[in-house]
């Protein structure tokens, strides 16, 4: 096997096993915490198998520490939440099982049907209500993007891209055009506003239709639970059945919920609506303030050079300053994808300059239009 490719996947196990013993120690379910510690040590254990692979080829080789990819992860679940990195090791685990079972069929085996326990176990943890995976001020951004693919990072980094790409076409469409500086400076202060109070706007709408949705889906619930007790409670005993367990501690757990009404209805709203009561979908004021931040600080990347520059030195300080913050946007969208850096970032910053490109090209058409 290639020891270039042997060191990235020892690397891999160190960095889920860090990541896992970081999680483990913000939970305050000791269950929860005792779980994700022993896949930690598991981890570490398949560091130590992959660590010996690797000192067949080279003898002098230690074992790595976690990368500053995977303390990079931290940090941001500290701002953003915890539940970006619960993913990533949901990937990682199914990614490790299809390898497991890829690699005993061509070796002639029989694949067990143990290959799984590990994603079946953090698919698990992910959906314990108990887990932790609260960060800060970001971690509540409840946002469109979320429904693409799933967590507030990757939230706060379409929406800062969303503000540097269109502002950056608007800037370069207008200085195509080769009207003034200040033309420039206002056209882009125009676009900067409208798009972050229209992101704004759109994400209070969207978290605000959300709650006042869960909040209407409580109320008929609650009316239903009074009306027809025992018919919820075999709607209850179903669900818990279709959970895995059996009739009997199915029967149980529901006799339990319906001792009172208000767990009944607690009951009712966790395990057939799937609704959090606590959040109900978030805060839109928050959601609404978040994404007016995150578009503005995308937005204002390509226009600040236009406020103390005029003419080619403002438009190739813009175009480079457009370049870095696409690269950096690029960048980390790979702490979601696992993807490589340079790739990614380069990948961002080509359809950030085409889309630039394009809105230049057509503001150059039409100045020589009007001149003409």
């Amino acid at each position: 096997m290639d020891l270039n490719k042997l060191k990235g996947q020892l690397q891999t196990e160190v960095d889920t096993a860090f990541l896992y013993d970081s999680i483990a120690n913000i939970q305050s379910d000791d269950n929860l915490s005792r779980v994700l510690q022993s896949l930690a040590e598991i981890e570490k254990g398949h560091a130590k198998h992959m660590l010996n692979k690797v000192l067949t080829f080279d003898s002098n080789y230690k074992m790595p520490l976690p990368s500053s990819r995977a303390k990079f992860q931290l940090k941001l679940g500290k701002l953003f939440g915890y539940s970006s990195i619960i993913s990533n090791l949901s990937s990682i685990e199914k990614q490790f099982a299809v390898n497991a079972v890829k690699n005993k069929i061509e070796n002639g085996e029989k694949p067990t049907g143990f290959e799984h326990n590990h994603l079946n176990i953090i698919e698990a943890v992910n959906n314990n209500a108990a887990l932790n995976v609260s960060g800060g001020f970001l971690s509540k951004f409840e946002s469109r993007h979320k429904s693409v693919g799933g967590n507030a990072l990757r939230a706060a980094v379409l929406g800062s891209n969303d503000g540097l790409v269109s502002n950056m076409s608007l800037v370069m469409g207008v200085a195509g055009a080769a009207v003034s500086n200040n033309t420039i400076l206002l056209t882009g202060i125009a676009g900067l506003l409208a798009g972050a109070i229209s992101m704004a706007l759109g994400e209070w709408l969207s978290v605000q239709s959300s709650r006042e949705l869960n909040l209407r889906q409580i109320e008929l619930e609650t009316e239903e639970l009074e009306a027809s007790p025992e018919e919820e409670k075999k709607e209850l005993v179903l669900l818990y059945q279709a959970k895995g367990m059996n009739v009997i501690e199915a029967q149980k757990l529901a006799d339990k919920a319906f001792e009172n009404p208000q767990t009944a209805i607690d009951a009712i709203i966790t395990e057939e609506l799937g609704i959090d009561k606590e959040e109900l979908g978030g805060s839109a004021w928050e959601a609404a303030i978040a994404s007016f931040v995150l578009f503005s600080i995308g937005a204002i990347i390509p226009l600040y050079p236009f406020m103390f520059l005029d003419g080619k030195n403002a438009i190739f300080l813009s175009v480079g300053s457009s370049v870095i913050g696409l690269f950096g946007i690029g960048a980390a969208i790979t702490l979601l994808t696992g993807k490589s850096v340079l790739f990614s970032g380069f990948r961002q910053v080509a359809f950030g300059l085409a889309a630039a490109a394009v809105t230049y090209g057509i503001g150059s058409l039409i100045g020589v239009s009007l001149a003409g």
